[in-house]
């Protein structure tokens, strides 16, 4: 009886998801706030049990189309998740990624349910995997959606780590090859491009904890170090390397990151003690 009741225990501790739980909560409070939204939040979210399944409704609503309906889509996404478990650790880092960055976002609920950076990177995530497992048709049709609209264009062979944030994301493009690292925080209008019309390995690779401003441009199979800054508006096409700032056009290197973690402090200051590191916004 009593390894019976251990045995139940550490069921509920597993089951245990701080970030699901504080959206279920956030989304209670919306609808009695705004009870216009209540049918639309209850179906996003506490219809679910688990963020997995609420993630999977709010992207097939978005995408949904006459050529391939949210129905479709969500059994469509429930499978790659069946498959590729680890996924739902990827949308909580990503989900905390914006909550910890974005000083617009007071709350988690907010990017699942409105925040187009949020959406696309997911959408990109069911694409890769669909890709991985040779269904090419449907993970490209995936892109074209995307970037019809979320403004947000990222080839299904683009590989991305965890705990990323695309902030506002208008007009994103991510090549085939190219790769992110960890903890990677990227601006509007930004490019991860190739060179000229060569084949193969063409893109950029990215390291973990990179912070990429607004329009910035990283062109053809170059490396950016971890822990490093490019600067609003550079096209950079060289190396950069680790924990480093670079600006300008051609981009050069202007001085150190500043701090160890830039893409999580957000600070795009040129100088070394611009960062504000340990800097953090409040949360309501």
């Amino acid at each position: 009886m009593a390894a019976g009741k251990a045995s139940a225990s550490r069921s509920k501790v597993q089951a245990y998801d701080p970030i699901w739980s504080k959206i279920r909560e956030e989304a209670a409070a919306a609808m009695a706030a705004e009870p216009a939204l209540g049918s639309f939040v209850f179906a996003t979210v506490l219809s679910h049990d688990r963020l997995e399944d609420s993630v999977v409704h709010r992207i097939a609503q978005r995408l949904g189309h006459q050529d391939v309906d949210a129905g479709l889509l969500v059994r469509t996404f429930s499978g790659v998740i069946a498959e590729n478990p680890d996924l739902g650790a990827c949308f909580r880092a990503d989900l905390s990624a914006v909550f910890d960055r974005d000083p617009a976002c007071n709350r988690f609920i907010e990017p699942l349910l409105y925040f187009k950076g949020f959406h696309a990177l997911v959408t990109h995530r069911f694409a890769h995997e669909m890709l991985v497992a040779g269904r090419r048709d449907f993970a490209l049709y995936l892109q074209s959606q995307a970037s019809r609209i979320f403004s947000v264009d990222i080839h299904p062979g683009a590989r991305f780590g965890k705990g990323i944030m695309l902030d506002h994301a208008n007009g994103l493009v991510v090549g085939e090859t190219a790769v992110v690292g960890d903890n990677c925080s990227f601006l509007h209008a930004v490019t991860l491009g190739g060179s000229g019309k060569e084949t193969g390995d063409r893109h950029p690779k990215l390291g973990d904890n990179v912070l990429v401003g607004a329009g910035a441009k990283i062109l053809g199979n170059i490396r950016v170090g971890r822990c490093s800054r490019i600067a609003a508006g550079s096209v950079v096409l060289q190396d950069v390397p680790n924990n480093t700032t670079v600006a300008g056009v051609p981009a050069k290197v202007v001085g150190p990151a500043g701090c160890p973690e830039p893409a999580l402090n957000m600070e795009q200051g040129i100088e070394p003690d611009d960062c504000g590191c340990g800097a953090t916004h409040p949360k309501d």
